[in-house]
């Protein structure tokens, strides 16, 4: 599907404190009585109800929490889906658990997603003092099809590295350490990370080693339930600044057989050098980033991708963004951008 495909005309689904933060991802009844024979009625009063729902809304809230599953959509990407899942003491098992094919998670699956563990799968997650996540699966682990391997590796490490107190994963098998997946074989780190990558996508590169990792974020989906994907692309080590490696492969978009989609048109261009500061990056760049000249507003799926990519680089918080070297932009909602965007803290919160 090409990038340049109609403009994509749907709220985000990030959360609502997403974006701008930072700037800134998320009366009782009554009864009369009728002397007889007239009958007895009965007036409800709506407000009551609507607070009932409220109460019982909050309560719900209260009991839950926003976590993060990387799972598979219909297209084999593993994809963040944020869902609220009951509060425990033990949130990274419970994430994993809820990875586990016809699971709990199953009641709460997004349409066209599916969890990618192998049913009936039994687990343990210890986590020591150096954010060494060590995850001991049950034998029913290996009761995966070979075209999964991969992706249950990406699933589980970057469902367990959104805690914070979590670094990097390490496997185990009925409490023998996993040097590579029972099935076909692939590799396991030692430790692995998110430095390891995620949905990797190599087309046109020939010589892997001189290049380096570095993960974007696609749209997925179709209208009316589109969603963030995080896809890890090779670039030349000769582009020393990761910044502008990011921009480029934004602008550049996803392969010609993704369905995937980008907003970024081919003649956006950065004006000059990001810039770096206490965790805060600066781009400039022309006028072809506005998605309405008229208008001159920044579409919010484009925006949204460009700080969950930036962010994935280490130290990177926020993302200012200026145009031409002028601060006083919108967003497609025509909310000025006044202060640097931030990552919202979980992704693609919207239920489909």
């Amino acid at each position: 599907m090409s990038k340049n495909k109609a403009k994509i005309l749907v709220s985000t689904v990030l959360t609502s404190s997403v974006l701008l933060s930072g700037c800134g991802l998320f009366g009782t009844e009554t009864e009369k009585k009728i002397d007889p024979p007239k009958s007895v009625t009965i007036k409800e009063d709506t407000p009551s109800k609507k607070t009932s729902a409220t109460e019982a809304s909050k309560e719900a809230q209260a009991n839950t929490v926003k976590t993060e599953l990387y799972l598979v959509d219909k297209d084999g990407y593993v994809v963040p889906q944020t869902l609220d899942l009951p509060k425990t003491s033990s949130v990274a098992k419970q994430a994993l658990e809820y990875l586990v094919a016809n699971g709990p998670v199953t009641d709460l699956l997004p349409n066209d997603f599916r969890a990618v563990l192998p049913e009936d799968t039994e687990l343990s997650v210890n986590i020591d003092k150096d954010g060494v996540a060590t995850v001991n699966f049950s034998k029913e682990f290996k009761n995966y099809q070979a075209e999964d391997e991969m992706k249950i590796l990406q699933s589980v490490t970057w469902t367990l590295t959104q805690f914070d107190n979590v670094k990097t994963v390490k496997l185990k098998m009925n409490g023998h350490d996993l040097t590579e997946m029972p099935v076909n074989g692939t590799p396991i780190s030692e430790n692995l990370s998110r430095a390891t990558g995620i949905n990797l996508d190599t087309t046109n590169v020939t010589d892997i080693t001189n290049t380096k990792p570095v993960t974007v974020y696609y749209i997925g989906g179709e209208e009316g339930s589109y969603y963030y994907v995080p896809v890890t692309r090779r670039v030349s080590n000769s582009e020393k600044d990761n910044y502008v490696a990011v921009v480029n492969e934004l602008i550049k978009g996803p392969s010609e057989k993704s369905p995937l989609v980008s907003e970024f048109m081919s003649d956006v261009e950065l004006l000059e050098a990001p810039k770096y500061e206490d965790g805060t990056v600066t781009l400039n760049f022309n006028e072809n980033i506005f998605g309405s000249f008229k208008e001159k507003e920044i579409s919010q799926h484009l925006l949204d991708s460009l700080v969950l990519s930036l962010t994935e680089q280490e130290g990177v918080e926020k993302v200012a963004i200026q145009v031409k070297g002028k601060e006083d932009i919108k967003n497609e909602s025509g909310k000025k951008l006044t202060e640097p965007v931030t990552r919202p803290e979980k992704v693609n919160t919207g239920s489909f």
